[in-house]
């Protein structure tokens, strides 16, 4: 994202997982972790996308060690596309090698690394207990597998004219959970000229 970002590699189910963190700057303390997961890999999804990358600056201003990283398949992560389940184990190895004990965690994803963040946050909470503080949904991918319900407090994001992710998928998904969506208005899947709108909602939808 930066030239101060580092890359690197933890160890995964399905082999090694390429990862890129960012360090917030002119912070005293870190406020938290989190791990952002990216769109579909079968439909040129990496970590790298523009609007992961908008989440992450998100995250960075707010004073957050921001970690993203490359579904098994994609760039040098090695295994192949596993429909969603594979993928919630490759969000959980990065969060076990990454979070900061005594730090909060936050889980952030975007379209298909939406619905995964979903699957990994509840596989967390139930298999060990370590519930993420807050999730973050940016166009999460709704109208073919549902996602796993989520906290009260998960912050939705969707474009009013997605065209990947029909809005009102993720309100059927989103209303027998009491959930509010956040729906910007004339904006499609990718945010196009609307990035740094974007990151001034996650900034103040976080706080």
């Amino acid at each position: 994202m930066n030239a101060q970002t580092e890359r690197g590699q933890v160890a995964g189910a399905a082999g090694a997982i390429e990862v890129a963190i960012d360090q917030p700057v002119g912070f005293d303390a870190l406020r938290g972790v989190v791990v952002l997961a990216h769109p579909h890999p079968l439909f040129g999804g990496t970590m790298d996308n523009k609007v992961v990358q908008t989440m992450a600056r998100a995250f960075l201003l707010m004073g957050y060690r921001t970690v993203r990283f490359n579904f098994r398949g994609v760039g040098a992560t090695e295994g192949v596309h596993d429909a969603g389940r594979g993928e919630s184990d490759d969000l959980l190895a990065v969060v076990a090698a990454q979070r900061i004990a005594g730090l909060p965690l936050a889980l952030g994803g975007f379209s298909f690394g939406g619905y995964v963040t979903t699957l990994a946050a509840a596989r967390l909470a139930l298999e060990d207990g370590q519930c993420a503080e807050r999730l973050l949904l940016v166009g999460p991918s709704t109208q073919r597998a549902r996602p796993a319900d989520v906290p009260e407090d998960t912050v939705v994001i969707h474009g009013e004219t997605d065209d990947v992710v029909p809005l009102s998928a993720t309100l059927d998904w989103a209303r027998p959970q009491q959930l509010p969506v956040t729906v910007v208005p004339g904006v499609g899947h990718f945010f196009h000229g609307q990035l740094p709108r974007l990151r001034q909602l996650i900034v103040r939808s976080w706080h």
